[in-house]
């Protein structure tokens, strides 16, 4: 599953959650549910925008990190 990044723009907050590809999030009752945070005074009702999404979170090292696409066919792998 691949992580999204979603933007509030009421309360200025961006999260980051991990969801299927299918799934959408849209408003920050939503997303507070799925990341697992209190949504404090913001109206659950408020919409939120999908940034960005990774297909893995990279682990360790910029050295040790490898550049290479993993193969699945996702965004990963550099374009020409």
């Amino acid at each position: 599953m691949p992580y999204y990044e979603y933007h509030c723009a009421r309360n200025g907050r961006t999260v980051e959650v991990r969801h299927g590809m299918r799934e959408r999030v849209e408003t920050w009752g939503s997303l507070a549910d799925r990341a697992g945070i209190e949504p404090g005074a913001t109206p659950p009702t408020a919409p939120v925008e999908r940034l960005m999404s990774s297909p893995a979170p990279p682990k360790g090292t910029s050295e040790q990190v490898s550049n290479e696409a993993c193969g699945l066919g996702c965004a990963c792998a550099p374009r020409p």
